[in-house]
């Protein structure tokens, strides 16, 4: 079955300054998505407001999952639907393991404890095509991790709970060149009629394993130019400073914050979980 995640003029703020400024994107399963852009630009604040980051408001427009908005639903609600964000810096939760946070997600994707034998048999296979370490499941999640090894385990996550639309949020920035091999192969050999993948990125070298059918400028809150490849190429090769020629665009220099949701209240809420 397919599915549609839609943006429609999606306007947003924090505090009382405006990121989003009428933001347009379909994307369907199926597709991958890349978004590229100056820092600053409002990247980073899309992801929070489609998973649902209570520190933005809404301010105009609407996100719809298969024709339906989600914009009055918790992180968890949504993240039940089908909707995954990996962060570019993933918080360390002390004291509960992978094992249990990956269980508890599933759980409450389905309403029912999943059947060890068949998590455990997923879970090795996930962690044997990510090439990491096999005591990773007794491990508190993120904790003590190296960089690359907390954005393994985000697509970990993702392979695990198999959603409709993936939000990976710089997922590239870390990792060297092996694990940045074996992280854009994971997602990529995913993409299939059931996911579709929103990437985030700076760079081509991602874009060389998780392959685009479509390519996104976003400037000042909103998507300027949409393309393919050639896209990618002339941003590696020329940066940014060409649309403002080509486009007149005037790129405004802001600072995006960075903020998480806590990354248990994205998979499940404890009240759903007695």
């Amino acid at each position: 079955m397919s599915h549609v995640l839609k943006i429609e003029n999606l306007h947003a703020r924090v505090e009382e300054k405006e990121i989003l400024k009428g933001l347009n994107l379909e994307i369907k399963s199926g597709e991958v998505h890349a978004i590229m852009g100056p820092n600053g630009t409002g990247k980073s604040t899309m992801s929070s407001v489609i998973m649902g980051q209570t520190r933005y408001q809404v301010t105009g427009g609407d996100v719809k999952l298969d024709g339906e908005s989600i914009l009055d639903k918790e992180v968890d609600e949504r993240a039940r639907l089908g909707i995954f964000l990996a962060y570019q810096m993933p918080v360390e939760v002390p004291g509960v393991t992978n094992n249990d946070f990956i269980r508890a997600a599933l759980k409450a994707q389905t309403g029912k404890a999943p059947s060890l034998f068949n998590f455990i048999k997923d879970y090795d296979k996930a962690l044997n095509d990510l090439k990491m370490p096999e005591d990773l499941a007794h491990r508190y999640l993120n904790e003590g991790f190296s960089g690359g090894e907390k954005k393994r385990n985000e697509i970990l996550q993702m392979k695990m709970l198999k959603p409709k639309f993936a939000i990976l949020d710089e997922i590239d920035s870390g990792l060297d060149v092996d694990a940045l091999r074996i992280v854009g192969e994971n997602v990529y050999n995913m993409v299939d009629d059931n996911l579709g993948v929103l990437l985030i990125t700076h760079y081509q070298r991602l874009l060389d394993y998780i392959k685009p059918d479509f390519v996104h400028i976003m400037i000042n809150g909103k998507i300027v130019l949409t393309g393919g490849k050639e896209l990618i190429e002339k941003i590696d090769k020329n940066g940014y400073d060409w649309v403002k020629e080509e486009l007149g665009v005037d790129i405004e220099k802001k600072e995006e914050k960075r903020t998480h949701a806590m990354l248990s209240s994205c998979a499940f809420n404890p009240k759903n979980n007695n």
